[in-house]
């Protein structure tokens, strides 16, 4: 077999072979295939694209290119979640505590931020000395004793997917549906678990920029999983406005304890209620409205607050942060950021208040980036509101005075103010299963 002829097939429109696609990946992680080659062929899927059999297996073949998780000691249904990513979206800290609070496990692996959008990791790292790297057996002792843990990516998850998106990368082949899908579902399979519930974002702030396009990707993704025999579900929530008020690493955490006692932003409360209800009723734990009940109850009864207590303590963090949050570290420098003119708040670009946190210093520009965890912005007024001139904006904060300037002009740049009133969106677009896609809007 040559790749040669196996570029040439799909170059031509035909439908790749289970046998072309496995020695395609595994010759490529091998080194037996050169960058020149697959470049090709990333080109031509891109052009020519994949049928969700050929993607389902494309996927597996990159999941099984390196360890595969075994969670099998987990005792019960363990339950992941993914965000394609976005601005401000520390859900995952609050969903995973109410899903363990239910009686729900989830075992989850989470990666770091790289350029506007914020990393779970990154965010727990802001929780002075707790372990993000475990080993596999005390982070399955402690799902098992807790309901949940939340660790960092294992460094041979998917190696396949690591040298083809450093190759998408530089070849204009990222914004490709079969390549996106295989790239999130080959890490989730080989993260072991036995449900997946999908966040695909959608907006200004998201990878994918229209309710099309998201649907079109969650139904891919959703395929994938479900030929894997895992039971999966994609909502499709927006990101045209960040989530909640606070963007940047230790702002959020803080958020999230807010958000767990019940005084959270009504946006992040709403979104991760309904991601919480999805995982545990794909998880079996009862109907979409006996587990939504489930899930508020949660919250309101402090149970999901404990629970990230005992996880932050259990993986050697300082949960006294967490108990009072006026103890995390705070930034030397903060600039308030005013409204330029009286009316209504019609945009804010979610991308542009994303880099704003990055310049700040709670982004990376590049995997050797150093983090400020006490940097970021708190919105004090988002999209829909009605502001005066002079009115605060936000509130920017960091360790590097010489950042501020910048940050603001990032952030006022694409933010319009004028005197109509603005439809906002839902924050739930979609839901879709394998037999079907339900609108919301």
């Amino acid at each position: 077999m040559r790749m040669y002829d196996i570029i040439m097939r799909k170059r031509n429109g035909s439908v790749l072979s289970e046998e072309e696609i496995r020695f395609m990946i595994h010759e490529y992680v091998a080194g037996n295939i050169p960058d020149y080659q697959m470049s090709a062929m990333l080109m031509a899927i891109y052009f020519r694209g994949m049928s969700d059999e050929e993607t389902s297996i494309l996927t597996d073949a990159m999941a099984h290119s390196g360890e595969m998780v075994d969670l099998s000691a987990i005792n019960g249904i363990t339950i992941d979640k993914h965000s394609t990513g976005g601005v401000g979206d520390k859900t995952s800290l609050i969903l995973a505590p109410i899903v363990a609070a239910c009686g729900g496990k989830v075992a989850k692996m989470s990666g770091r931020g790289l350029g506007h959008t914020g990393g779970t990791i990154d965010k727990m790292e802001a929780i002075p000395g707790l372990q993000t790297s475990l080993p596999q057996d005390k982070f399955i002792e402690i799902v098992n004793k807790i309901g949940f843990s939340v660790i960092g990516q294992s460094g041979n998850l998917a190696p396949a997917d690591k040298k083809l998106y450093a190759l998408r990368d530089v070849t204009a082949t990222v914004d490709s549906i079969p390549l996106i899908a295989a790239s999130i579902m080959s890490k989730k399979l080989a993260a072991g678990n036995d449900c997946i519930l999908l966040d695909v974002k959608t907006g200004s702030g998201a990878f994918m920029k229209t309710l099309e396009g998201s649907i079109e990707l969650a139904k891919k993704m959703v395929a994938i999983g479900e030929n894997a025999g895992k039971k999966t579900v994609a909502l499709i929530t927006d990101m045209d406005i960040p989530l909640g008020h606070a963007i940047g690493n230790a702002l959020e955490i803080i958020e999230v304890v807010t958000t767990l006692h019940n005084q959270g932003p009504a946006d992040l409360t709403k979104v991760s209620l309904e991601l919480a209800a999805n995982m545990l009723h794909i998880g079996g734990f009862g109907t979409p409205l006996e587990c939504m009940t489930k899930a508020t109850k949660a919250i309101e009864d402090g149970s999901a607050y404990l629970k990230l207590i005992e996880m932050v303590e259990a993986q050697g963090g300082d949960s006294s942060v967490i108990k009072d949050i006026s103890r995390f570290a705070k930034a030397p420098f903060e600039k308030i950021v005013t409204a330029p003119k009286t009316g209504y708040i019609n945009h804010m670009n979610t991308e542009q208040c994303g880099i704003a946190s990055l310049v700040l210093g709670a982004g990376r520009e590049t995997k050797e980036s150093t983090i400020d965890y006490s940097a970021g912005i708190i919105l004090k007024n988002k999209v829909g509101d009605y502001v005066k001139a002079g009115d605060e904006l936000a509130v920017l904060y960091t360790s590097k005075e010489e950042t501020l300037k910048e940050a603001e002009k990032i952030l006022l740049y694409d933010t319009v103010i004028d005197e109509t009133p603005v439809k906002q969106n839902p924050l739930i677009f979609a839901r879709v299963d394998k037999e079907k896609v339900d609108k919301f809007i």
